[in-house]
């Protein structure tokens, strides 16, 4: 009887241990089953992230795409507008005026269906026209026009030859006499420069004691002016004018030579402490 009691003691220890381990081994279960149910969310997240980024990717590599085609357009954009801009000599100087209001520019004033409309309508007119227009008459036209501009760039030559000719004559009215006049002592011409022709550039070259300059710089400011004055008047001794407007002309000198072929001289002076001015008229002597 003792040992029938002793083993059913154990046989109730052992089903006992026997049910723990089933508690723990549920338990272990349940655990497993909300980890499988977790790791199964988060996959779903990460292929909805995956599905997401591959998205992104896709739009961003489309942004490139359309980036490169931006910059490719506006590439090929800057390119006519500087092939207008060497085509159509206009637009240089009234580019100021784009997009400025109450100005035939006034872009924002404007609809640009309408003006396509109006650019439609006048292109089938000028289709029309074209129809009823003799291309060989056209085509004499364009000829002559060729001719006529050539014609026009020789006369500019022609001219520009005459006038340099004219300006560096060994007589009274040249340039150099002139500047040799009012700063005696001086020689002045214009020439182009060493191994080229007048079509290249003319320079003004000067001398003084019949040693000729290289450069300008070693001149004065007055003498600059002189120099000025003296071309100016070589040139509308060339080509008068029918009036001429002299604002402020005033000269102002060291030199008594200067004087001798002025309307009015105003000298100052100190009297008693004070600066005068004398005013003098050319018909009247004056003295130093």
């Amino acid at each position: 009887m003792q040992e029938q009691s002793s083993l059913e003691n154990q046989f109730a220890s052992v089903r006992t241990q026997i049910n723990n381990l089933n508690l723990e081994v549920q338990e272990q279960v349940t655990k497993m089953k909300e980890c499988d149910t977790e790791i199964n969310s988060i996959l779903k997240q990460q292929q909805k992230l995956q599905h997401k980024l591959s998205n992104i990717k896709l739009e961003r590599k489309k942004l490139e795409n359309e980036v490169k085609q931006m910059e490719m357009e506006q590439k090929d954009c800057s390119t006519k507008v500087d092939k207008l801009i060497e085509k159509h000599a206009w637009i240089a100087t009234e580019r100021q005026l784009f997009g400025r209001g109450g100005t035939d520019y006034d872009f924002a004033s404007r609809d640009p269906h309408k003006a396509r409309e109006e650019l439609e309508k006048l292109q089938t007119e000028q289709s029309g026209l074209e129809k009823r227009v003799n291309k060989k008459v056209m085509a004499m036209f364009e000829k002559a026009e060729d001719e006529y501009n050539d014609l026009m760039s020789k006369k500019n030559t022609v001219e520009i030859c005459v006038a340099l000719s004219f300006i560096n004559a060994p007589q009274i009215s040249d340039f150099g006499s002139i500047f040799s006049t009012l700063l005696p002592g001086t020689m002045a011409k214009l020439e182009p420069p060493e191994g080229c022709s007048f079509l290249d550039g003319l320079e003004v070259r000067v001398a003084f004691g019949g040693v000729w300059n290289q450069s300008l710089s070693e001149l004065s400011g007055g003498q600059r002016s002189l120099l000025a004055l003296s071309l100016i008047l070589a040139l509308l001794l060339f080509k008068p004018a029918p009036l001429y407007i002299l604002d402020e002309f005033i000269v102002v000198s060291l030199k008594e030579g200067m004087f001798n072929n002025v309307n009015v001289l105003f000298r100052t002076k100190f009297v008693d402490g004070v600066s005068t001015v004398q005013r003098t008229i050319a018909s009247k002597p004056t003295s130093r």
